[in-house]
């Protein structure tokens, strides 16, 4: 009787689980801790200079289907002593509208002219770069680049107040991103973050190779104008709007 009460009131004083996802959603550290997050959105280190709204945890949310071929990939990657860093994943819908106000308040800082340098903010979404109804609201799309293992961990945290180099400066001047060089930084609306892009060194072009290649193995389809981004057809077409949580 003791054991039994005992283990009642463990229960009750255990903390709360996780959130609740619907739709067969799932959080990617539970089925692939090993793969890496950086989820921009939720902080700072991003085009908008700010949490966007929904994004209340730094969690890669996805589709089940999604999540699974993205640890197929993993498991791959792995052998070549890489890992899969996601740098966005679900995206509620209320982020997107979050991206639209913000592309026609009228206002851009130097520090957000780094993600578009050749063009203004106002021109994002005409130019295909931001749209309003995105796909990562569906839990189908996902954003992410790679890390090499082999490498030592020499690149310092994010910092703000520093004023850091366009996205398609050299990586010694561009903010740090953890990551290989893919030739321009996460989130850059510029022709040279087009996936075949011509404007990339022998080394560079390596690496988007390999990300492209390897995603497309599992099914994922990458679009063209972002090295970063890719889908799974036949996924998810609904698109919701529940906040991110943990």
């Amino acid at each position: 009787m003791r054991r039994l009460l005992a283990a009642a009131m463990v229960t009750m004083c255990a903390p709360t689980s996780a959130q609740a996802l619907p739709d067969d959603f799932i959080f990617l550290r539970d089925l692939d801790p090993s793969i890496q997050q950086d989820i921009r959105y939720a902080g700072v280190n991003n085009f908008v200079g700010r949490r966007l709204a929904g994004y209340d945890a730094a969690e890669c949310v996805v589709k089940r289907a999604v999540g699974q071929a993205l640890a197929k990939v993993q498991q791959e990657l792995k052998a070549q002593n890489l890992s899969l860093k996601m740098l966005d994943c679900y995206r509620p819908a209320r982020a997107s509208r979050d991206m639209v106000a913000w592309a026609q308040d009228g206002n851009e800082t130097p520090a957000q002219k780094r993600y578009n340098p050749s063009f203004n903010k106002a021109d994002l979404f005409r130019l295909g770069y931001i749209a309003e109804r995105s796909g990562h609201s569906t839990g189908a799309a996902i954003d992410l680049t790679l890390v090499d293992l082999r490498a030592p961990v020499t690149s310092p945290p994010f910092d703000p107040n520093r004023a850091y180099g366009n996205c398609i400066a050299s990586e010694a001047q561009r903010a740090p991103e953890a990551s290989v060089d893919m030739g321009t930084g996460y989130d850059c609306s510029d022709a040279k973050a087009w996936t075949a892009s011509r404007g990339i060194s022998a080394a560079q072009r390596r690496w988007r190779d390999i990300l492209v290649t390897t995603m497309r193995r599992q099914g994922f389809v990458n679009y063209a104008k972002e090295w970063w981004h890719f889908s799974m057809p036949g996924v998810g077409n609904k698109a919701y709007d529940f906040p991110i949580r943990r």
